[in-house]
């Protein structure tokens, strides 16, 4: 995809709830109403389920929809394709996201069913998780989901978000398909024990990392998952432990992102594209 400027219209309070971000045809904005979160649950549905394997649960597979009680509460951050001639063809990415204050009314955080965030909501003022994550494929450019990132930053500094954090997945569930990625973020990438999200012990992966010294940094970054690899650049840590879904057929860790930790290099990288300040890079 050819590179082009980052349209914002600064005129609006929050661009996100108005026109969005433009890069081209490719649009990313939070969803206006409940046909584009269904449009949202459909892209859903074709990446976890049919690409993905995932097994549908209720009447998802009759619906074609992945859906559940939280998409009611959320937002919902989606990249649209304006050349497309359908809403459903056109919501080709998905973020969803849930703050603090919107996951206490609801009761708790996704997250929740599978780690123990004790001590980071302990610590955390306003943080936000985000979830379901997906782009259709042939979305799945640079361009693209650096334009995802933009969204989100947005979205943090309307906020005044001081986290961010979530579940990431492995494909599958047997942790030595993965061993030794799993064992390099737990060496290299684990958050201070302070703010340290532990996996639950129902669905906890029984694993032990291979010893620190046996571990080729940059051979196991590489086998990283994109999205994974992406947090990591970005600054993410992760928590303790992983998780194993067998609906969703993965293995889960639990991202966290201190807004402050956000590496010089993403901070440049959004300063540049869109020639002023980034949210991260006024953060203290």
């Amino acid at each position: 995809m050819k590179q082009e400027n980052i349209v914002m219209d600064k005129a609006k309070p929050f661009i996100l709830e108005d026109g969005g971000l433009s890069l081209g045809p490719i649009t990313i904005r939070l969803a206006k109403n409940e046909q584009e979160i269904d449009a949202a649950q459909a892209l859903r549905y074709r990446v976890f389920y049919e690409e993905q394997g995932a097994t549908p649960i209720k009447d998802m597979a009759a619906r074609k929809r992945d859906y559940d009680d939280f998409d009611e509460v959320a937002d919902h951050l989606l990249v649209f394709d304006t050349s497309k001639p359908t809403l459903e063809t056109q919501v080709v990415g998905n973020y969803r996201i849930i703050r603090q204050k919107v996951a206490q009314a609801h009761g708790h955080f996704y997250t929740e069913d599978e780690f123990d965030i004790s001590k980071l909501k302990a610590h955390a003022t306003d943080m936000v998780e985000v979830g379901r994550t997906c782009v259709e494929e042939p979305y799945r450019t640079r361009p693209i989901l650096q334009l995802l990132w933009q969204g989100l930053a947005e979205y943090m500094g309307h906020y005044k978000a001081d986290y961010f954090f979530g579940c990431a997945s492995f494909r599958g569930t047997d942790v030595e398909e993965h061993r030794q990625s799993l064992s390099y973020l737990h060496h290299f990438h684990m958050i201070d024990e302070a703010l340290r999200p532990v996996a639950m012990p129902h669905n906890r992966a029984v694993f032990t990392p291979d010893p620190i010294e046996s571990i080729n940094e940059r051979q196991s970054f590489a086998q990283l998952p994109p999205l994974i690899k992406g947090y990591i650049r970005a600054g993410c840590k992760i928590g303790e432990g992983i998780s194993r879904d067998v609906q969703w057929g993965s293995l889960d860790v639990c991202i966290i992102l201190p807004i402050g930790g956000m590496t010089d290099r993403y901070k440049d990288h959004y300063r540049r594209r869109t020639q002023e300040p980034s949210f991260f890079e006024q953060k203290p």
